[in-house]
């Protein structure tokens, strides 16, 4: 009796982990967000940018834009979100939606540290010095690195033609 028990709970835990294992990988299993997806993308994009290959990198960050105005549209009013629509745009060569997406993201969140900086660079591309200042300015306490790498773009350190 004790062998037939110990058998079934086998055929059982068996049974149960085959059924779970199949559930999880018939797609429930994914639950990257657009957002989620988009970032993979916005790295991707950056590492392509470091290595010259533009093409590649203008790709990835309009794969990005694409799932980020989805995830905007989706929950709208994230400053995280608009931080990277403001940057995908701007990248893509499109400063004045851009700009208007970093400050969408500066009404919620007025001390984003990434949509300062962002914003910060794209005054400094625009040739708007002392609107990047006041973006400089914002973050002069934060001690972070948002701060260093603007205040070095700024300085002309680290030109960016975004």
């Amino acid at each position: 009796m004790k062998k037939i028990i110990l058998s079934l709970s086998i055929i059982f835990f068996i049974t149960t982990n085959i059924f779970a294992a199949g559930s999880s990988s018939s797609g429930s299993g994914s639950t990257k967000t657009n957002y989620d997806k988009a970032v993979v993308h916005i790295k991707s994009a950056k590492k392509f940018e470091k290595k010259g290959k533009l093409e590649k990198a203008q790709k990835s960050y309009a794969k990005a834009q694409k799932l980020l105005i989805k995830s905007n549209e989706k929950k709208p009013g994230k400053a995280d979100t608009l931080n990277y629509l403001g940057f995908t745009t701007r990248k893509l060569g499109d400063f004045k939606n851009g700009e208007k997406y970093y400050l969408q993201g500066l009404a919620v969140d007025p001390k984003h540290k990434g949509i300062n900086e962002y914003l910060g660079e794209l005054y400094v591309a625009t040739n708007r010095h002392n609107l990047a200042v006041e973006r400089l300015e914002v973050l002069k306490n934060c001690n972070c690195k948002e701060y260093n790498q603007l205040k070095s773009i700024i300085a002309g350190e680290k030109i960016s033609k975004y």
